[in-house]
């Protein structure tokens, strides 16, 4: 299997998980949703219907004399309502239109029970094949034969008489019952569109997340993707410059093997090839466990106050000899005012000493090289000026990349290892500085490094790495 499919299946695996987990919220927001506005909408009918029989509770019992027949009373009270066993033949009454005529008939019914629990009388429009016989229980529902739910509530009539005069605990506490009941069609039908909405509306949100989680992995997968191209590519160019020396080592060594012992002078000169291969690998190697080590910031050494002044004027002066073979002018510039930073020292002094020397590599014979120190309030800058080759503009990103060379023959014929602007540059992240480039081709380049100065207010106290 190759990177490509093996990222594309973590993809895949990161975008599934990715929207299971969505749906997982979703569904569970979506019950929850769901469970809240089916029991609001019970809870508003249930309250309604309380409303609707209180209100008939009290507009009735005044008017219910113990003494009386109850079918007299219900006639003369109610004259809409069908009496039980008798003929149905309903005449709405402005007593009617008062009682029972504050809500809906097309969705409430009535029922009024004796004392004993026996029906005295209906609404025309009550479901079919309700039981004669009271069930006292306050709320019931139930299934018509015709599909449709209904909900019901029960509570006790009491006479005028009674609430006047009272009636022993043994005795018939209450006059009979008064059960409102209520189709449940309209919320059933309005349950069932929620569920619907719902329902439509998670598969269109699973879609969206599905695409979303796609996306998204795709976005989580590209600098770890680019990190492996990078990893892969830093193996192939680690291979190519470890096999260049090897591979020139074990030919001088084989010669030298194969060499008569007389011939002192070749075996002097091939060994002299072996030891400056070997010092190649060497720096190599080196180079690359120092890179290592800036980035995964793997030194303990807590940042000291480092003076710039003395770091550019001892870095001029090592580098003068080698200026002078090349017949290069490399000077330097420095304030008389002391500049400070924080930071590591050893680590600072590879970084101009890389800049310095990768302005000599690239500057041909007779040109000059400026280092040249200044600061404002809050930044000390340092800036390495050559009159060299010059980098193009669309190489510039580039030459901080490790094993990268604008010009890779000039640079091996120099001993570079291509790593130095790599090491500039993870110094300069290290610090939290920046680094930046400004060259045209046969005009030269110029680096520049800005830090954090320190100012005469901070504390001269050694203070941890960041």
């Amino acid at each position: 299997m190759n990177s490509h499919q093996l990222f594309r299946r973590s993809r895949i695996r990161l975008a599934l998980w990715y929207a299971l987990v969505m749906g997982a919220i979703l569904s569970l927001s979506g019950l929850g949703v769901y469970r809240f506005l089916v029991q609001a909408n019970w809870a508003a009918i249930e309250r309604e219907m309380e409303s609707i029989a209180g209100t008939l509770h009290d507009s009735l019992e005044p008017m219910l004399p113990a003494s009386e027949d109850p079918i007299a009373v219900l006639r003369r009270i109610l004259p809409e309502l069908c009496l039980a066993a008798q003929p149905c033949n309903p005449q709405p009454t402005l007593i009617q239109r008062h009682t029972t005529g504050i809500s809906d008939r097309s969705i409430y019914y009535l029922r009024l029970f004796d004392h004993h629990g026996k029906l005295l009388a209906f609404s025309p429009n009550q479901p079919p094949s309700l039981p004669p016989i009271l069930d006292p229980s306050p709320w019931q529902t139930f299934h018509a034969p015709n599909g449709i739910r209904y909900h019901q509530f029960t509570t006790i009539l009491h006479s005028a008489e009674d609430q006047h005069h009272g009636h022993p605990p043994h005795s018939h506490p209450s006059w009979g019952y008064l059960q409102l009941g209520r189709t449940l069609a309209t919320f059933d039908a309005e349950t069932q569109r929620i569920q619907w909405i719902l329902l439509i509306g998670f598969f269109i949100a699973l879609l969206l997340v599905g695409c979303s989680a796609w996306w998204l992995s795709g976005l989580a997968m590209r600098p770890i993707y680019q990190s492996y191209q990078q990893q892969q590519q830093f193996t192939a160019n680690a291979a190519h410059e470890l096999r260049s020396p090897l591979a020139s080592l074990l030919a001088t060594v084989e010669a030298i093997l194969r060499m008569p012992q007389v011939d002192r002078q070749d075996i002097q000169f091939m060994l002299e090839t072996v030891e400056r291969q070997g010092r190649r690998l060497s720096h190599l190697i080196t180079d690359l466990l120092f890179l290592t080590s800036l980035e995964q910031n793997s030194s303990p050494k807590p940042f000291q106050p480092c003076c710039l002044n003395d770091l550019i004027s001892d870095l001029t002066e090592e580098f003068l000899e080698l200026a002078a073979i090349y017949e290069i002018q490399l000077t330097h510039q420095i304030p008389n005012q002391e500049l400070y930073v924080l930071g590591n020292e050893a680590q600072l002094y590879r970084l101009v000493s890389n800049l310095i020397a990768n302005a000599l590599q690239y500057t041909p014979s007779g040109g000059a090289v400026l280092v040249d120190l200044n600061a404002d309030d809050h930044i000390a800058s340092i800036t390495v000026k050559d009159t060299g080759l010059g980098i193009a503009p669309a190489e510039q990103q580039r030459i901080f990349d490790r094993f990268y060379r604008v010009d890779g023959d000039r640079s091996r014929k120099t001993g570079g290892t291509g790593l130095g602007l790599s090491i500039a540059r993870a110094i300069v992240e290290r610090h939290q500085a920046s680094i930046k480039v400004e060259s045209q081709v046969d005009q030269g380049a110029t680096f520049t490094v800005e830090l954090a100065k320190m100012t005469p207010q901070q504390s001269l106290k050694p203070l941890p790495s960041p």
